[in-house]
């Protein structure tokens, strides 16, 4: 697959005059942490939406910033989003790059906030149980800092090893074990942003009386402000953990033995039904595949075998009515539970959840399926890769929806998307009142033409059938422009409520354009 180095330097626009005309203002703001260089505009140009990945193994470029910015104070950050409301330059925000919904592409130029510098981590405030991050730390650095401390975040995405603060508050993220946790919103007590108007602003810490903003900025995907800090909640890391499997007959006795888990009032971290094919192909898990560097794949492996691959994956997955219809075949579904804190209390919840799911007539598996998930829990995250290079788009959707919709939005979301790509799903990130669907798309077509029409169909007809079966257009991985015009639909008469805040906040409009249709 070609990388991003390979992208010839003829087809990267040149940085808009506006945008040039700036260049001593901004080196002056940043005090010269700044570039116009082509690489770097390059690799600013797009996040990790798949549909880039599939522009770049054509050779084409995403739209481009003009330039990029390093700022390290809010002061900093200030000038910059002033000095880009006098020229009319848009304003992107970025974190890691992590984003799967191409909230960082620059549709109008303008400047790249690259908002890394933001890397301090705070004491813990152990009575208080919280400590005070910069928007620019990595998820991982974060936790395994607060692990060091006797602390937890409890927020684990699939991207923590490359995906920041300020990236989970701006896209209002959720972790592997938020049905115990809560997301990225429930831990977040205050936050400093700098505003589109250039304002500094700090939340007041909750709880507090009278309106509260930060529900306004967190998930506004940097629409509004870009995030400079946050306090978090934090939790005394667990002491026990208890792991337990269960196989059920169908996908609706899965999903009833998750709610009434939660109306019961138990809480698992890690809650993960796997539909039938999920179930046989992913939810089992199996050996850990060592992946080969690049550089040391043989001619074998680096041109014979993707090339096979391609030839079939177009009469395969180019074909995905016949693949799907092999799921008719499967029926069991897989529970991977797991409870943690005092090992007593993970003890107690783990019992009272067996008898629910026997009584639902669940076989019990035993804690080795959910041991194995926890080891991998990261590994599908790199997979994607090797999907491109076999000729094929993959992509995920995540959604939710109440307890009473659920399978409705799962049939419905099944049956759209099933003629255009290879669909599984699983279900995870359970609350009481309904859960999330993660589902996974695998498709191909006879030419790049084909299949970039093919993705563009599928995700029209797979959202469009989640909306109308009651669920929503995206749980955890925000918006971007992928899901902008099914979020205005969504929205109704909101929507408007929605313009009247992005007017307020960034009332000439710089800050992120294009997304979530603003």
């Amino acid at each position: 697959m070609k990388s991003l180095s390979n992208v010839p330097a003829a087809a990267l626009p040149p940085p808009r005059s506006k945008v040039l005309d700036a260049r001593a203002a901004l080196h002056a703001a940043v005090r010269g942490r700044l570039s116009f260089d082509d690489l770097d505009r390059l690799s600013y140009a797009r996040d990790m939406w798949p549909l880039a990945q599939l522009w770049i193994r054509q050779g084409r470029v995403p739209a481009p910033p003009d330039a990029v910015v390093w700022p390290g104070t809010d002061e900093e950050v200030a000038q910059v989003i002033a000095l880009a409301r006098t020229r009319r330059l848009a304003v992107i925000p970025y974190g890691s790059g992590s984003g799967v919904c191409g909230g960082t592409w620059a549709l109008e130029g303008g400047v790249t906030l690259d908002l890394k510098r933001f890397d301090t981590i705070g004491e813990v405030d152990a009575a208080h149980r919280s400590v005070v991050v910069g928007a620019g730390v990595l998820g991982e650095t974060l936790e395994r800092r607060l692990n060091a401390r006797g602390w937890t975040l409890g927020h684990f995405p699939s991207s923590i090893a490359t995906s920041t603060v300020g990236g989970w508050l701006a896209a209002r993220s959720a972790g592997q074990f938020s049905s115990k946790y809560g997301k990225i919103e429930d831990m977040v007590l205050s936050a400093r942003v700098v505003l589109g108007t250039g304002e500094r602003l700090e939340t007041p810490e909750r709880p507090f009386s009278g309106p509260d903003l930060l529900p306004l900025l967190v998930g506004s995907e940097g629409t509004l402000c870009a995030f400079t800090s946050a306090r978090l909640r934090v939790f005394p890391f667990p002491k026990g953990r208890v792991f337990h499997g269960f196989e059920f007959g169908s996908v609706e006795q899965g999903l009833e033995a998750i709610r009434l888990l939660f109306r019961e009032g138990l809480r698992p971290a890690v809650v993960r039904l796997y539909d039938p094919f999920d179930t046989a192909f992913v939810g089992k898990g199996g050996a850990h595949q060592p992946v080969t560097p690049p550089s040391l794949r043989s001619a074998l492996q680096t041109s014979l075998m993707p090339a096979l691959m391609r030839q079939v994956t177009k009469h395969t997955l180019g074909r995905p009515g016949v693949m799907n219809q092999l799921q008719r075949a499967f029926s069991r579904t897989r529970l991977i539970l797991m409870f943690e804190g005092e090992p007593a209390r993970a003890e107690a919840e783990d019992r009272s959840a067996t008898g629910i799911c026997r009584q639902l007539g669940g076989d019990d598996l035993g804690e080795a399926p959910g041991r194995t998930w926890f080891k991998k829990r990261y590994d599908v995250s790199y997979r994607m890769s090797r999907l491109l290079e076999s000729g094929t788009f993959a992509d995920t959707m995540e959604i939710a929806a109440p307890w009473e919709r659920v399978l409705q939005v799962y049939q419905r979301v099944h049956e759209a998307a099933s003629k255009f790509a290879f669909v599984l799903c699983h279900f995870s990130h359970a609350y009481a009142d309904g859960c999330s669907l993660y589902f996974s798309f695998v498709g191909s077509a006879d030419s790049e033409q084909d299949m970039e029409a093919r993705y563009h169909q599928l995700w029209r007809s797979a959202l469009a059938a989640a909306v109308s079966a009651g669920g929503n257009v995206s749980h955890h991985h925000g918006v971007g422009i992928l899901k902008a015009r099914a979020l205005q639909d969504s929205l109704g008469e909101g929507r408007h409520a929605l313009r009247a805040v992005k007017t307020v906040f960034d009332p000439d409009g710089v800050m992120n354009p294009g997304k979530l249709g603003l």
